[in-house]
Order: C-alpha cells, then sequence, then structure tokens
C-alpha cells in the first residue's frame, strides 16, 4: 500500500525514530527529574519545544508544494493562522464565565464592544469536535477555492507567489477589524483549558508537546507518502516540465489541487497546536512578513527533502529566540544575514550537505 511506502526508507526510519525518542526523553526529564537535577527540562523549555515542532509542521507543508510542485507559495501563514483562528474561539468559548465580565457565552472583547449575541460563525465551536473538524477545513476550503481559480488560469511563477502573498496580507486587513468579531488587533487570549486540561498545568504542557511531535511524525509520514507514490512523481514531473506533462495527458491543475490543499490543512493542523501552548493568536500570523520566514526555513533546510524543512525550522527558531535575547533590536538582521550566507554558501540547504557527505563516504565503505 503507498501509505506504508515511507517504511521502508532509512531515512524516514531514522527520521520518525530520532523523533520519537526525543519526544519521550524530553517528557519524562520533564515529568520524573526533579528541578534540582542537572538534566531536568523546564515545563517552558517544553513549551518552546512544542511551538518549534509546530513550526516544522508547518515547513514540511511549505516544503511539500514548494519543493515537490515548483509552486513558491508566499501565503502559508493565512493557513496556519486561520487553523490557529478555529482552535482559539474553540479555546474562548471553554472559558464561559470565568471571563473578566462573567458573561456565560460572550467572549470577554464581545462584552467590551457591546456585542449582544455571538455571530453566526462562531456556532458550534463550544463543541471540540466541531473546531477541530474546522481546523482542518477552514485552511482546507480557502485553499481549495483559491487554488481552483489561480490552477485553472494557469497562474504560475511569481506571479502566482505574488496572488499568495496578497490573500494573507487581505486577510491580516480584515482580521485587524473589531467588527469581524475575532478580537481584531489583541486577537484571541486568555485561554483556560483544552478538553478539560488546565492549560497552565506541567501534564497539559508535556501533552501539547507530544501531540505536536506525533502531528509532525504524522504529516511527515503522509507527504513522504505522497512524494512516493505516483502523484508525486507527477508532482515532480510538472515541477520539472509541466507543459511536457499536460501534453502526455495529466490533468496537471487536479494535481496541484489536491496537493496544495493536503498542504494548506498540515498548515492549519500547525497552527491549531501552535495557539494553546503560546496562548494568544492574532492578526500578526497573517503577515506577509511571517510566510516569507517560512519560505527562509524551508531554503536553509534544504528545499524538496522534508527533513530539511524541519531542520530548517527548528534551527532558525532556535536562533531566532537566542538572537532577540541578545539582540532585540537586531535579529531580523541576523536572520537575514542567516538566509543570505546559507544561499550563497548552501545553495541546497543543510540537507544537501548532508547528502553531499553521504555521497562521499557511500563510494569508501562500498570500497572498503
Amino acid at each position: 500500500m503507498w501509505l506504508f511506502q515511507p517504511l521502508q526508507e532509512r531515512q524516514t526510519r531514522l527520521f520518525l525514530a530520532v523523533l520519537l525518542l526525543a519526544l519521550l526523553l524530553v517528557s519524562l526529564a520533564n515529568l520524573l527529574l526533579p528541578a534540582a537535577h542537572p538534566l531536568h527540562v523546564s515545563t517552558y523549555t517544553v513549551t518552546l519545544l512544542g511551538k518549534y515542532l509546530s513550526y516544522a509542521l508547518l515547513a514540511v507543508a511549505v516544503d511539500l508544494v514548494w519543493g515537490y510542485l515548483g509552486i513558491l507559495s508566499l501565503g502559508h501563514g493565512a493557513f496556519f493562522a486561520l487553523g490557529g483562528y478555529a482552535m482559539g474561539m474553540y479555546l474562548m468559548r471553554q472559558i464561559g464565565d470565568r471571563g473578566v465580565y462573567g458573561h456565560p457565552e460572550l467572549p470577554d472583547f464581545m462584552v467590551f464592544l457591546n456585542w449582544d449575541s455571538l455571530p453566526w460563525y462562531w456556532a458550534g465551536f463550544d463543541m471540540a469536535w466541531f473546531a477541530f473538524a474546522m481546523v482542518l477545513l477552514a485552511p482546507g476550503l480557502l485553499a481549495l477555492v483559491f487554488g481552483f481559480l489561480a490552477f485553472r488560469s494557469r497562474v504560475t511563477g511569481v506571479y502566482l507567489s505574488i496572488i499568495t502573498q496578497a490573500l494573507t496580507f487581505a486577510l491580516m486587513l480584515a482580521f485587524f477589524r473589531n467588527e469581524m468579531g475575532f478580537g481584531g488587533n489583541n486577537g484571541l487570549t486568555d485561554f483556560r483549558e483544552l478538553l478539560g486540561f488546565d492549560l497552565r498545568a506541567d501534564g497539559t504542557r508535556v501533552g501539547l508537546f507530544i501531540a505536536s511531535g506525533i502531528a509532525l511524525a504524522l504529516g511527515y509520514w503522509l507527504c513522504r507518502a505522497i512524494v512516493l507514490s505516483k502523484l508525486g512523481r507527477v508532482c515532480m514531473a510538472s515541477r520539472d516540465a509541466q507543459a511536457r506533462t499536460r501534453f502526455i495527458g495529466y490533468r496537471v491543475e487536479r494535481v496541484q489541487l489536491f496537493v496544495f490543499v493536503v498542504s494548506a490543512m498540515l498548515a492549519g493542523v500547525a497552527g491549531a497546536l501552535y495557539v494553546p501552548q503560546v496562548g494568544i493568536i492574532n492578526p500578526s500570523e497573517f503577515s506577509p512578513l511571517f510566510s516569507i520566514e517560512i519560505v527562509v526555513w524551508v531554503a536553509l533546510g534544504g528545499r524538496a527533502t522534508l527533513y530539511g524543512a524541519v531542520i530548517g525550522a527548528l534551527l532558525v527558531n532556535y536562533a531566532k529566540t537566542v538572537f532577540t535575547g541578545v539582540m532585540p533590536d537586531a535579529w531580523l538582521f541576523a536572520l537575514g544575514g542567516l538566509f543570505v550566507v546559507a544561499t550563497v554558501l548552501l545553495p541546497k540547504g543543510i540537507a544537501g550537505v548532508l547528502a553531499h557527505r553521504r555521497s562521499i563516504t557511500a563510494p569508501k565503505e562500498a570500497s572498503a
């Protein structure tokens, strides 16, 4: 079966083993070791690592369309944010009368703005299954409509990238408006619990970290299965020679649309996992700058490798954490410099360097 084909790869087995081992060790180091122990991992660090893993899933989603379809999407931040808002709306409904104004149904920001009742599009978000379904459906439907119109019109190259960037910029402007009913520039925050578990508890934080890791493992597995299937080969053919692929009879726009929607839904899941760990979702997640930053992660790690996207996301966000502490006013310059150096010295990213080293050592091992 095509879904289990990635398990035949040593690369996939190694990636999943390392990821699951890291999840186990970090979780045990937080829950079992006392705070004074040198190997103890603090809850803050666990939350930070969980955020990195959600970013890594987002990077894998972008690499699927950029690396294997040749579509440079500068709007995946929109799909990430929509998934985050779907989760945030559910978490806001769970607060109930424990909010500042004590209203049993309306979130605090709606009471402050003198709203009389919940908007119709908030209906159902008090139920977990509905909210989790919307985490997939909201970005998936947006990608379906956008992709259908763009791919049917055969918009490609830089024009498609500009349109995706315009999409996320338009959504950012819309969500900044208080009239939209999503909290305006403050967004959604002050979350209390998820599925009955206190979000401030250490066990819940570890659970979210593990959930982020499992989602990354499943997302990577799914993307790898798509890449190794016949669908993946058509994707790469359309990336390298779209006109020829059409000429031999493949409906390229259908392939592009399917993979684009899958990628958007993975980005939505990443956003949903990100929100309860960070504790806020606001329109800044729609920022075109954020979508460009995601592309930097993939380029640094290595395009069209999937695992390279994970490496890039983890490395850049760790560097971002360090730089914002050391040089808070200049970390963007450090990030830009990192991208320039990687582009000039590592055109195929970190994954390309690792592949080159394996290609050198393999003949030596064979001859020995």
